[in-house]
């Protein structure tokens, strides 16, 4: 089919959801103060032009509770397909067997951590699934998160040592390496490093005590895949962090 076609058939069925006086109650609804609604009789994927439709009109971030992971991937791929990706965000349980603290999933952190940084960042509104297990999980508050935040700047006095410092408090294993999140490896005058903030990993080329190039590449090629002014190196925020001795380390090594 056509992307154009499906695209004109997705807005043909929010307008016809938006034009109903059910849609347009529940809107107003929603603009209230705790606002405590419950929606029935939604079949197939009414339910989710019904949510995109409010959340277009509404402008504020939501969170939409699924039973399960399953179900959310579900619904997270129906709210794609209306909303486009960019407005929505999936918040899955660090854990790859629910409360298993011993077998977390850094892919899974990552993710939970891309949206703590995106709502923090970000006054545009989001959509946000997740489930019941995801939601349970304490996560660190925004300043917490702020505070243990290493910005790295193209062009700053910033030593290699320093950094490779920070990347052990930040609890993150060097590897020969980098394959996942949580991983940096040190090679010569260049580190590499997967942060808990971004899909690819960083690569960090020093000369001296100056930092002298910053890129993002592919796991798989080593190839850059674009070259940035500035990144943030982000802890497992599932375990939190030493705010002291990153604020100590900011003020004695870093300018």
């Amino acid at each position: 089919m056509n992307l154009s076609l499906k695209k004109t058939g997705i807005e043909s069925l929010i307008t016809s959801f938006s034009n109903t006086q059910n849609q347009k109650a529940l809107e107003e609804e929603l603009l209230q103060d705790n606002a405590c609604l419950y929606v029935k009789g939604s079949v197939g994927s009414g339910i989710s032009f019904i949510v995109a439709n409010s959340f277009k009109t509404v402008g504020k971030t939501m969170l939409f509770l699924c039973e399960d992971r399953e179900k959310a991937a579900y619904q997270l791929n129906d709210f794609e397909r209306i909303l486009g990706e960019d407005n929505v965000l999936f918040f899955p349980s660090s854990y790859r067997k629910p409360y298993q603290t011993e077998t977390t999933d850094n892919a899974n952190v990552l993710l939970r951590s891309e949206v703590l940084t995106k709502l923090g960042s970000s006054k545009k509104p989001k959509l946000i699934v997740s489930y019941p297990q995801a939601v349970f999980e304490k996560v660190v508050s925004h300043a917490t998160l702020k505070k243990n935040t290493l910005e790295v700047i193209k062009d700053s006095r910033l030593s290699l040592d320093f950094v490779n410092e920070m990347l052990f408090e930040y609890r993150f294993n060097r590897v020969d390496f980098v394959t996942q999140p949580g991983e940096f490896s040190v090679r010569g005058g260049i580190i590499d490093v997967f942060s808990f903030s971004n899909q690819h990993p960083y690569r960090i080329e020093f000369y001296d005590d100056q930092v002298e190039s910053l890129r993002s590449f592919d796991v798989a090629t080593q190839l850059s895949i674009s070259t940035l002014n500035k990144i943030k190196l982000l802890p497992n925020t599932s375990e939190g962090g030493d705010e002291s001795k990153a604020k100590k380390h900011h003020r004695s090594d870093c300018t």
